[in-house]
């Protein structure tokens, strides 16, 4: 039975694997909150911040890419920080990494009522975010390729929505579509194309950094890949240029149609599609059912948001008690090898926070609030496992021809990703300690005492400490899955 489990659950391929990413990282960042971050820096401004966030999410990626093909493993970056640098790192990843997407998870049920409001104003909103946690439990509770196949389908809206807005962008812009010849008048006009220079520039690396959220789930599939040595590198490369394209060319177009001072970007939000740049860009053009469309393409945005959530935290969890972090029960898998009692409990939690948005508003925003920067955390322990496997591989004197994925200018790579997320970090809501607004600084800043109280807590029980380089494992087989 366990080699039939396994073989089930090693089912997604390449394509899968290149739309998880893809799809995990273009949705309401790209098609809503990329206007505010021009709004905020200007064209140059947003264009050097997405710029500088996608170098160093190509780092990450490849740093996360090199560890997986070594070592394909569920419990992703999780596993890595307590296996190459300590327990008590490991064990404050999973679980911060596991309540970032099961809150983030009822989040998007609840943001699906918002978007459904638009078609059908006057159905209760708790009825749409209700179908759709039923229908994303259904999807993850089937098998492994079911949720590919979904994620995949789901993408593949975003990215020809992405593509047909670059063509009609491009043709408005040389007056082709619209009525005249915009061309770069708007990247000249008034302060842009850097406007606030530096401190702006880097207040939208926070926005950035936000959209840029969700590639980090190549590393939890590798553990379900087919053939990770092949597919995940592949997907590496294919990914980073697709959304380095998307999101540096569809600002240029925004920026070049849509003037920075323009009211309508500043007040992008995911409540109100119908001024989303897209949604503006295609009017522009004379596309007159823009707004529907992208209501739709938004809609399909979310339910992927949802789908990746569930997945990336259900793995985590299962992860977690397989390596004795959670209950026992959460380790288990059904005959289909999916880690079903890990999903339910999942689910359980994305409905109390759900529920929490509707009955106890004060919960849900410090829930909410706790997770903010837990995806930069993750991304931190990924530049510091990467740093220190690749020590540990020279300490013990191992040759890099075992590496089946070597990540690109090591260590450049790891130190450049650690350096800018800690930047992010801190710059995540500098004005609240200019104005010592503590209650501002705690739903800013809530994630990290709360990731070191996890840390702490592991570290006392246990005792543990830093693993010595040449006491670090690196047996690819010793690695429970």
């Amino acid at each position: 039975m366990e080699g039939k489990i396994q073989h089930v659950r090693r089912a997604l391929k390449t394509r899968h694997l290149s739309m998880i990413a893809l799809g995990g990282s273009i949705g309401t960042g790209l098609f809503v909150a990329s206007g505010s971050a021009i709004s905020t820096a200007g064209p140059g401004g947003a264009m050097a911040a997405y710029i500088g966030i996608g170098i160093m999410v190509y780092f990450l990626m490849t740093s996360l890419g090199e560890m997986a093909t070594y070592l394909p493993v569920t419990g992703s970056f999780a596993v890595y920080s307590g296996r190459f640098v300590d327990p008590a790192l490991g064990f404050a990843m999973g679980w911060n990494y596991w309540f970032n997407w099961a809150i983030t998870l009822a989040v998007d049920v609840s943001t699906v009522s918002l978007v459904m409001k638009f078609w059908l104003p006057n159905v209760p909103t708790w009825v749409f975010s209700a179908i759709a946690l039923l229908i994303i439990f259904l999807i993850n509770s089937f098998s492994v390729l079911s949720f590919g196949e979904t994620e995949y389908w789901l993408a593949l809206i975003k990215v020809v929505t992405v593509v047909v807005f670059l063509i009609v962008g491009l043709l408005t812009i040389f007056g082709i579509m619209g009525g005249h010849t915009v061309g770069l008048a708007n990247f000249a006009y008034k302060n842009a194309p850097f406007v606030g220079g530096i401190p702006t520039i880097l207040s939208v690396f926070v926005v950035a950094g936000f959209s840029f959220q969700g590639t980090e789930l190549i590393g939890i599939t590798a553990g379900e890949s087919a053939t990770p040595e092949k597919s995940i590198p592949q997907a590496i490369k294919q990914v980073f240029w697709r959304i380095l394209l998307f999101y540096i060319l569809s600002i240029f177009v925004i920026a070049c149609l849509i003037p920075y001072t323009s009211p309508n970007l500043l007040g992008s939000s995911a409540s109100d599609i119908t001024i989303s740049p897209f949604t503006l860009v295609f009017r522009r053009a004379g596309l007159a059912s823009a707004a529907s469309v992208m209501n739709a393409v938004i809609l399909t945005s979310v339910l992927s948001a949802a789908n990746s959530g569930m997945y990336a935290s259900t793995r985590m969890l299962y992860s977690l008690a397989r390596h004795g972090d959670a209950p026992k029960v959460f380790g288990r898998l059904s005959p289909r090898g999916i880690p079903f009692p890990a999903l339910l409990g999942t689910t359980a939690v994305g409905l109390f926070t759900f529920l929490m948005s509707i009955f106890g508003t004060h919960i849900y925003t410090f829930l909410v609030s706790a997770s903010g920067l837990t995806g930069f955390i993750a991304w931190l322990g990924i530049a510091i496992s990467h740093y220190r496997f690749r020590l540990a591989m020279k300490k013990q004197g191992r040759p890099l021809s075992e590496l089946r994925y070597r990540a690109k200018l090591f260590p450049f790579g790891p130190i450049l990703s650690f350096v800018l997320c800690v930047l992010v970090i801190i710059g995540q809501d500098l004005k609240s300690f200019e104005n010592l607004d503590w209650q501002a600084i705690g739903v800013s800043y809530m994630s990290i005492p709360l990731f070191l109280i996890l840390f702490c807590y592991y570290k006392i029980r246990y005792r543990t400490k830093i693993i010595p380089l040449d006491k670090v494992n690196l047996t690819p087989h010793d690695l429970k899955k």
